[in-house]
């Protein structure tokens, strides 16, 4: 009796814990698609679309710019963004880790304990929206000549 073991398939079922993870580009999109909806925020990692309905439906990578470290708890952003000229920044800033870790904290469950938000650039939306024009030409342009 001294030699029973707990390896009977029921016994072992019990021991195995349950287990949700995600991909970091599970978490890179929550966050893109949460700092979308900051007003301020013209981009992310000075890629250029227009507006944010055009950012939405953009072909472009939405987890651009943003670096995930992700564990089974816990999740740490950073974020590089171009701001528009004129806004107030820190309030940019705290709204955009409020909105982040909402959105991540309501979908995976995970904890957001560090947002770094680096600015890259500060535009006019005038000059945000020329250069958007500029780089959709000149993407066009790349695409036909394939």
């Amino acid at each position: 009796m001294a030699n029973e073991s707990l390896n009977t398939p029921e016994q072992q079922g019990e021991l195995r814990e349950n287990k949700l993870t995600f991909e970091d580009q599970v978490i890179k999109k929550i966050a893109g698609l949460a700092s979308n909806e900051v007003q301020g925020i013209l981009s992310m990692s000075g890629g250029f679309m227009s507006g944010l309905t055009d950012r939405l439906r953009s072909t472009e990578d939405i987890t651009k710019g943003i670096g995930a470290e992700v564990g089974e708890r816990q999740v740490a952003l950073d974020l590089r963004v171009v701001v528009e000229y004129g806004k107030n920044i820190p309030s940019i800033f705290q709204e955009t880790v409020s909105k982040i870790k909402k959105s991540i904290g309501d979908m995976t469950g995970l904890e957001v304990v560090e947002v770094n938000m680096h600015v890259e650039d500060v535009m006019t939306r005038e000059e945000f929206d020329a250069k958007s024009k500029n780089e959709q030409a000149e993407e066009k342009t790349s695409r036909e000549l394939k």
